[in-house]
């Protein structure tokens, strides 16, 4: 038996916020599509959920997780992490309008220019999706390229809220302390986001730009 807390990297005592927070970035981790296994993955949400029933039912510590025992088809009763809101808006926007990202009124702003609505508008990033495959199941066409994290075609500017970057090869660091992000890889870690998208055209990001391929969106 594997402890739920050594699962998610947790102390015994840590709060619903610090579970939370530590399920998104292991669940990241953890997914295929990052290099983890179906197992791996399942595991991660069995752990999570036995300390949300631990903590919904008022029980004690968590007994713990077999991973002989997951099953990978099973599906989820208890309380699942929130999907994250996000206010978006375009940065052809923030030119044509002659806008800032540093401003703090800068989504007020775009709130009140009757932006079309792929433009300026809200989307739902579900607990096991990136960025931009939520933006994309919502059916809006964010630039990208790679989807790896070794360019920067599909980064954001991160106005609000924060997002993990499990994999980066390219990202320098003064530009992500400046709240440069890639949408392609960029998990919520908060239940809040405001992210200015297509961002790739900043003159900062020129020499991370990958050329149009035939699987980039431009």
């Amino acid at each position: 038996m594997v402890s739920p807390f050594e699962v998610l990297d947790v102390d015994e005592d840590a709060d619903d916020e610090a579970i939370e927070r530590a399920y998104r970035e292991r669940v990241k981790r953890a997914h295929p599509d990052q290099g983890g296994s179906i197992e791996e993955f399942q595991l991660v949400r069995r752990a999570y959920r036995e300390l949300s029933e631990r903590d919904r039912n008022g029980d004690g510590d968590g007994e713990g997780v077999d991973p002989a025992d997951v099953d990978l088809a099973e599906g989820s009763d208890a309380r699942e992490p929130r999907s994250t809101r996000v206010e978006f808006l375009d940065y052809e926007a923030v030119v044509d309008y002659g806008w800032s990202l540093d401003d703090d009124e800068l989504f007020r702003k775009a709130s009140h220019a009757d932006l079309d609505p792929d433009a300026h508008g809200r989307l739902l990033v579900h607990p096991d999706e990136s960025l931009l495959e939520a933006a994309e199941r919502s059916g809006f066409a964010w630039p990208f390229s790679c989807r790896g994290g070794a360019c920067a075609n599909c980064a954001v500017y991160l106005a609000e809220g924060e997002l993990s970057q499990p994999t980066d090869h390219i990202m320098p660091d003064d530009l992500a302390e400046r709240g440069f992000r890639l949408s392609c890889n960029g998990y919520p870690l908060t239940d809040e986001l405001s992210v200015v998208f297509n961002v790739k055209q900043r003159p900062e990001l020129d020499d991370l730009i990958l050329p149009p391929g035939p699987f980039t969106r431009r």
